[in-house]
Protein backbone atom coordinates (compact mmCIF):
# COMPACT_ATOMS: atom_id res chain seq x y z
CA UNK A 1 0.00 0.00 0.00
CA UNK A 2 1.16 3.49 0.95
CA UNK A 3 4.36 2.22 2.60
CA UNK A 4 5.33 0.11 -0.45
CA UNK A 5 4.78 3.03 -2.83
CA UNK A 6 6.81 5.30 -0.58
CA UNK A 7 9.62 2.75 -0.40
CA UNK A 8 9.63 2.36 -4.21
CA UNK A 9 9.75 6.13 -4.71
CA UNK A 10 12.65 6.37 -2.27
CA UNK A 11 14.57 3.66 -4.13
CA UNK A 12 14.06 5.39 -7.49
CA UNK A 13 15.23 8.67 -6.00
CA UNK A 14 18.33 6.95 -4.70
CA UNK A 15 19.13 5.52 -8.13
CA UNK A 16 18.65 8.90 -9.80
CA UNK A 17 20.96 10.56 -7.27
CA UNK A 18 23.60 7.83 -7.57
CA UNK A 19 24.04 8.16 -11.35
CA UNK A 20 25.55 11.68 -11.32
CA UNK A 21 27.85 10.69 -8.44
CA UNK A 22 29.04 7.67 -10.42
CA UNK A 23 29.70 9.77 -13.50
CA UNK A 24 31.57 12.32 -11.41
CA UNK A 25 33.71 9.60 -9.93
CA UNK A 26 34.41 8.11 -13.35
CA UNK A 27 35.54 11.47 -14.69
CA UNK A 28 37.63 12.44 -11.65
CA UNK A 29 41.39 12.72 -11.96
CA UNK A 30 43.85 12.08 -9.14
CA UNK A 31 47.01 13.94 -10.14
CA UNK A 32 49.47 12.56 -7.53
CA UNK A 33 49.07 8.91 -8.45
CA UNK A 34 47.99 9.51 -12.02
CA UNK A 35 44.78 7.53 -11.36
CA UNK A 36 41.58 8.44 -13.16
CA UNK A 37 39.25 7.27 -10.40
CA UNK A 38 38.82 7.94 -6.73
CA UNK A 39 38.97 4.29 -5.66
CA UNK A 40 42.17 3.73 -3.68
CA UNK A 41 44.20 0.55 -3.76
CA UNK A 42 43.40 -0.13 -0.10
CA UNK A 43 39.68 -0.22 -0.92
CA UNK A 44 40.06 -2.82 -3.66
CA UNK A 45 39.86 -6.58 -3.01
CA UNK A 46 43.21 -8.30 -2.61
CA UNK A 47 44.40 -10.41 -5.52
CA UNK A 48 42.49 -13.68 -5.67
CA UNK A 49 39.60 -12.50 -3.49
CA UNK A 50 37.19 -11.76 -6.35
CA UNK A 51 34.96 -14.76 -6.99
CA UNK A 52 34.73 -16.72 -10.19
CA UNK A 53 31.21 -16.30 -11.66
CA UNK A 54 30.53 -20.02 -11.09
CA UNK A 55 31.09 -19.48 -7.35
CA UNK A 56 28.80 -16.46 -7.09
CA UNK A 57 25.10 -16.51 -6.33
CA UNK A 58 24.43 -15.49 -9.96
CA UNK A 59 26.48 -15.59 -13.16
CA UNK A 60 25.66 -11.91 -13.61
CA UNK A 61 26.70 -10.92 -10.07
CA UNK A 62 28.72 -7.70 -9.88
CA UNK A 63 32.18 -7.98 -8.29
CA UNK A 64 33.39 -11.24 -9.88
CA UNK A 65 36.31 -12.03 -12.21
CA UNK A 66 39.91 -10.98 -11.56
CA UNK A 67 40.14 -9.01 -14.81
CA UNK A 68 37.85 -6.34 -13.33
CA UNK A 69 38.34 -4.03 -10.34
CA UNK A 70 36.15 -1.79 -8.17
CA UNK A 71 36.06 0.95 -10.83
CA UNK A 72 34.76 -1.52 -13.41
CA UNK A 73 32.14 -2.69 -10.90
CA UNK A 74 30.94 0.87 -10.41
CA UNK A 75 30.67 1.35 -14.17
CA UNK A 76 28.80 -1.95 -14.50
CA UNK A 77 26.25 -0.82 -11.90
CA UNK A 78 25.68 2.34 -13.92
CA UNK A 79 25.34 0.43 -17.22
CA UNK A 80 23.01 -2.17 -15.70
CA UNK A 81 20.78 0.50 -14.21
CA UNK A 82 20.66 2.27 -17.57
CA UNK A 83 19.54 -0.82 -19.49
CA UNK A 84 17.07 -1.87 -16.81
CA UNK A 85 15.43 1.54 -16.44
CA UNK A 86 15.96 3.41 -19.71
CA UNK A 87 15.92 0.65 -22.32
CA UNK A 88 14.17 -2.58 -21.30
CA UNK A 89 10.76 -1.04 -20.43
CA UNK A 90 10.48 0.57 -23.88
CA UNK A 91 12.28 -1.96 -26.08
CA UNK A 92 9.15 -3.68 -27.45
CA UNK A 93 7.74 -0.29 -28.44
CA UNK A 94 10.95 0.62 -30.26
CA UNK A 95 11.06 -2.75 -32.02
CA UNK A 96 7.55 -2.14 -33.33
CA UNK A 97 8.52 1.35 -34.49
CA UNK A 98 11.72 0.04 -36.10
CA UNK A 99 13.98 2.59 -34.45
CA UNK A 100 15.45 3.73 -31.16
CA UNK A 101 14.84 7.38 -30.20
CA UNK A 102 17.81 9.71 -30.45
CA UNK A 103 17.15 10.87 -26.90
CA UNK A 104 18.40 7.49 -25.68
CA UNK A 105 21.77 8.15 -27.31
CA UNK A 106 22.22 11.56 -25.71
CA UNK A 107 21.18 10.13 -22.33
CA UNK A 108 23.81 7.38 -22.69
CA UNK A 109 26.35 10.02 -23.66
CA UNK A 110 25.57 12.12 -20.60
CA UNK A 111 26.28 9.09 -18.40
CA UNK A 112 29.65 8.39 -20.06
CA UNK A 113 28.46 5.11 -21.61
CA UNK A 114 29.38 5.90 -25.24
CA UNK A 115 32.80 5.81 -26.92
CA UNK A 116 34.52 5.89 -23.54
CA UNK A 117 37.90 4.75 -24.94
CA UNK A 118 38.16 8.00 -26.93
CA UNK A 119 41.12 10.05 -25.60
CA UNK A 120 40.35 12.90 -23.22
CA UNK A 121 41.58 15.54 -25.67
CA UNK A 122 38.65 14.62 -27.93
CA UNK A 123 36.02 14.61 -25.20
CA UNK A 124 36.25 10.97 -24.10
CA UNK A 125 37.29 9.38 -20.82
CA UNK A 126 40.30 7.50 -22.22
CA UNK A 127 39.23 4.27 -20.50
CA UNK A 128 40.51 0.74 -21.12
CA UNK A 129 38.79 -1.82 -23.34
CA UNK A 130 37.11 -3.55 -20.39
CA UNK A 131 34.60 -0.71 -20.10
CA UNK A 132 33.04 -1.26 -23.55
CA UNK A 133 33.15 -5.01 -22.82
CA UNK A 134 31.00 -4.32 -19.76
CA UNK A 135 28.55 -2.43 -21.97
CA UNK A 136 28.33 -5.42 -24.35
CA UNK A 137 27.68 -7.78 -21.46
CA UNK A 138 25.09 -5.59 -19.78
CA UNK A 139 23.20 -5.01 -23.02
CA UNK A 140 23.15 -8.76 -23.68
CA UNK A 141 21.92 -9.43 -20.13
CA UNK A 142 19.05 -6.99 -20.72
CA UNK A 143 17.96 -8.85 -23.88
CA UNK A 144 17.66 -5.54 -25.74
CA UNK A 145 19.11 -5.62 -29.25
CA UNK A 146 17.82 -2.28 -30.52
CA UNK A 147 20.51 0.24 -29.50
CA UNK A 148 23.55 -0.12 -31.78
CA UNK A 149 25.96 1.21 -29.16
CA UNK A 150 28.77 -1.28 -29.92
CA UNK A 151 28.99 -0.33 -33.60
CA UNK A 152 29.01 3.35 -32.70
CA UNK A 153 31.43 3.22 -29.76
CA UNK A 154 33.73 0.32 -30.54
CA UNK A 155 34.02 0.23 -34.33
CA UNK A 156 33.26 3.69 -35.73
CA UNK A 157 34.92 5.77 -32.99
CA UNK A 158 38.16 3.68 -32.93
CA UNK A 159 38.44 3.88 -36.73
CA UNK A 160 38.28 7.67 -36.52
CA UNK A 161 40.57 7.79 -33.47
CA UNK A 162 43.26 5.66 -35.11
CA UNK A 163 42.98 6.62 -38.78
CA UNK A 164 41.21 9.99 -38.95
CA UNK A 165 42.86 13.32 -39.62
CA UNK A 166 43.27 15.77 -36.75
CA UNK A 167 40.43 17.84 -38.18
CA UNK A 168 38.14 14.79 -38.36
CA UNK A 169 38.97 13.70 -34.82
CA UNK A 170 38.39 17.15 -33.35
CA UNK A 171 35.11 17.62 -35.23
CA UNK A 172 33.54 14.16 -34.98
CA UNK A 173 34.73 12.38 -31.82
CA UNK A 174 33.28 14.78 -29.20
CA UNK A 175 29.85 14.42 -30.81
CA UNK A 176 30.12 10.61 -30.82
CA UNK A 177 31.05 10.67 -27.13
CA UNK A 178 28.06 12.88 -26.28
CA UNK A 179 25.63 10.88 -28.42
CA UNK A 180 24.73 14.01 -30.38
CA UNK A 181 25.95 12.20 -33.51
CA UNK A 182 25.41 8.50 -34.23
CA UNK A 183 28.01 6.42 -36.09
CA UNK A 184 27.49 3.64 -38.66
CA UNK A 185 29.63 1.39 -40.86
CA UNK A 186 28.68 0.63 -44.48
CA UNK A 187 30.58 -2.59 -45.21
CA UNK A 188 28.15 -5.45 -45.97
CA UNK A 189 27.12 -5.81 -49.62
CA UNK A 190 24.31 -7.75 -51.33
CA UNK A 191 26.70 -10.17 -53.05
CA UNK A 192 29.72 -10.15 -50.76
CA UNK A 193 28.40 -10.10 -47.22
CA UNK A 194 31.17 -8.81 -44.97
CA UNK A 195 33.99 -10.42 -46.96
CA UNK A 196 36.49 -7.62 -47.65
CA UNK A 197 38.16 -9.50 -50.50
CA UNK A 198 34.91 -9.63 -52.49
CA UNK A 199 33.67 -6.09 -51.93
CA UNK A 200 32.49 -4.60 -55.24
CA UNK A 201 32.05 -0.97 -54.18
CA UNK A 202 34.84 1.13 -55.69
CA UNK A 203 36.34 4.53 -54.96
CA UNK A 204 38.05 6.29 -57.87
CA UNK A 205 40.26 9.31 -57.40
CA UNK A 206 38.86 12.44 -59.05
CA UNK A 207 41.08 15.44 -58.37
CA UNK A 208 40.91 16.13 -54.62
CA UNK A 209 37.86 13.86 -54.23
CA UNK A 210 36.84 10.25 -54.66
CA UNK A 211 33.80 9.03 -56.58
CA UNK A 212 32.23 6.02 -54.87
CA UNK A 213 30.03 3.53 -56.72
CA UNK A 214 28.38 0.47 -55.19
CA UNK A 215 25.65 -0.87 -52.91
CA UNK A 216 25.56 -1.56 -49.17
CA UNK A 217 23.00 -3.39 -47.00
CA UNK A 218 22.41 -4.16 -43.30
CA UNK A 219 24.01 -0.91 -42.10
CA UNK A 220 23.75 -0.95 -38.31
CA UNK A 221 22.56 2.51 -37.15
CA UNK A 222 22.20 3.50 -40.80
CA UNK A 223 18.65 4.82 -40.31
CA UNK A 224 19.72 7.37 -37.70
CA UNK A 225 23.41 7.92 -38.42
CA UNK A 226 25.13 11.29 -38.75
CA UNK A 227 28.53 9.76 -39.54
CA UNK A 228 28.96 6.71 -41.75
CA UNK A 229 32.25 5.02 -42.64
CA UNK A 230 32.07 3.46 -46.11
CA UNK A 231 34.32 0.55 -47.15
CA UNK A 232 35.34 0.70 -50.80
CA UNK A 233 38.05 -0.73 -53.01
CA UNK A 234 40.73 1.69 -54.12
CA UNK A 235 42.98 -1.04 -55.58
CA UNK A 236 41.15 -4.13 -56.83
CA UNK A 237 44.44 -5.95 -57.54
CA UNK A 238 45.24 -6.13 -53.81
CA UNK A 239 42.08 -7.95 -52.74
CA UNK A 240 41.22 -7.28 -49.09
CA UNK A 241 44.37 -5.15 -48.74
CA UNK A 242 43.07 -2.79 -51.41
CA UNK A 243 40.09 -1.62 -49.34
CA UNK A 244 39.96 1.91 -47.93
CA UNK A 245 37.61 3.64 -45.49
CA UNK A 246 35.76 6.85 -46.38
Amino acid sequence: GQRALSSRASMLSSRAAAAPRAVSRLASRLAPAGRRFSTQVADEPAEGVRQHPAMASSLTAIGTRDIFDADHDMFRELARSFFENEVAPFHAEWEAAGEVPRELWTKAGELGLLSNMVPEEYGGLGLDCKYPAIMWEEQSYSGCTGPGFAMHSDIVAPYITNYGTEEQKSRILPKLVSGEWIGALAMTEPGAGSDFANIKTTAKKDGDDYIINGSKVFITNGWLCDVVIVCAKTDSAKGAHGVSLF
